[in-house]
């Protein structure tokens, strides 16, 4: 079959390699109809994340039809439709079963060398390093799917993939991400970052009760998409603009109730912070940039929430922890539960409560898929969402 290979930092190849295969009764073998490029494949992309390998596959984000099933899978036939969320849960653990299902103590078989780094592990994902399981991506023609009865949500109705598509990390995630935030009604939410996480949490702000809701970024296309949603938009690359001090004007100095970083350990900045991160980081005396979550901290209101989807990786400096222990504020964060979220959410996508598909900004083919890491990465040709058809012929 055809994948999207990590080949080193920067370097990613579209290789024919050998297709998956059953290796527990638990299994499913998937034929991918539909993938997609994430954000955070980025960090992979860029290097930020350990244990890769040359020729691990990519992609977290995938669905497509059953092609084949353990013996022990009971819930899936050969044929059936599903959306994969990108997080691998055993059902049956102790955090399963407090349906915390992104800490699932038995899907990672690398979970030494998380305990290794961050003391515990959390639940195995696709295509995302050896140190989270070293599962195959879902930037491939076919996927093996493990605990096959716990995690595919099947797709009953005739809705086409791209409306379906995001149940398997973006739209959960930024649901989540706007749970978190403990929003009330007539709240005021800041999102940082209009990215395809970022664009699905202002919308599920707006559901959830927010009155209004600002956006942060810096490229054109991502903020006239956040206004369409009705949100306010702060473009932060402006030279006269400081975030701080629109954020306290809109909200008559008080600052927004809830916060959400939605952009991670790659945040960029126009101020000297931006420029000791990157030079931190190029040093190893750092390992994110986090100059979303300093700016988040210092704006959140007293005894406000501050929700963190964006991912994190390592090891920070110069947070501003004194202010978010003297304002009081809550703080909320982590992978994404995904299994509380993509039943409910397909439910919003079927009463015509939202189409996930409008943030869609590419369609490829697998073998265009480099290219198109470079121009994601980049933020050229207006990209909002990169989606790859693992089967559509590039000479078409």
């Amino acid at each position: 079959m055809k994948a999207v290979c990590w080949m080193g930092k920067s370097k990613v190849e579209t290789l024919t390699v050998a297709d998956p295969k059953l290796l527990n009764p638990h299994d499913a073998i998937i034929k991918v109809t539909r993938t997609a490029i994430c954000g955070s494949d980025l960090h992979l992309y860029d290097g930020f994340i350990p244990t890769m390998e040359s020729g691990d596959i990519l992609g977290h984000e995938f669905m497509g039809v059953v092609e084949e099933v353990g013996k022990e899978v009971t819930n899936l036939r050969r044929g059936d439709r599903v959306v994969v969320p990108f997080t691998i849960a055993c059902g049956n653990c102790l955090f399963c079963k407090k349906k915390i299902w992104a800490a699932c103590d038995n899907s990672n078989p690398n979970a030494h060398l998380m305990e290794a780094a961050y003391g515990y592990s959390g639940s195995g994902l696709f295509g995302y390093s050896h140190m989270m399981g070293g599962y195959a991506g879902g930037q491939a023609q076919y996927a093996r799917v493990p605990f096959a009865n716990v995690g595919p949500l099947k797709i009953e109705s005739d809705l086409p993939d791209e409306k379906v598509l995001f149940l398997s990390d973006i739209f959960p995630t930024g649901y989540m991400a706007a749970e978190n935030a403990q929003i009330q009604p007539g709240d005021t939410v800041a999102v940082w970052g209009c990215g395809p996480v970022g664009q699905f949490a202002i919308a599920s702000a707006f559901m959830l009760g927010a009155a209004r809701v600002i956006a942060i970024d810096r490229l054109p296309e991502r903020l006239e998409m956040a206004r369409s949603l009705g949100a306010i938009t702060v473009d932060y690359s402006e030279e006269d603009v400081s975030v701080l001090t629109a954020l306290k004007d809109l909200t008559g100095g008080i600052g927004p109730d809830a916060c959400i970083d939605a952009v991670g350990l790659e945040a960029h900045s126009a101020q000297l912070q931006g420029t000791y991160d990157k030079v931190k980081v190029a040093l190893m005396m750092e390992t994110d940039r986090p100059s979303v979550l300093r700016q988040a901290i210092q704006a959140v209101r007293k005894g406000g929430t501050l929700s963190v989807p964006g991912v994190y990786g390592g090891l920070l400096d110069k947070v501003p922890f004194g202010a978010a222990f003297g304002k009081g504020i809550t703080m909320k964060m982590g992978q994404t539960n995904m299994h509380n979220y993509m039943k409910p959410l397909l439910e919003r996508i079927e009463k015509r409560q939202i189409d996930p598909s409008y943030i869609i900004s590419h369609r490829i083919t697998i073998e265009q898929a480099p290219e198109m890491y470079k121009v994601w990465r980049d933020k050229k040709e207006n990209v909002t969402k990169i989606v790859i058809d693992p089967w559509a012929d590039a000479a078409a």
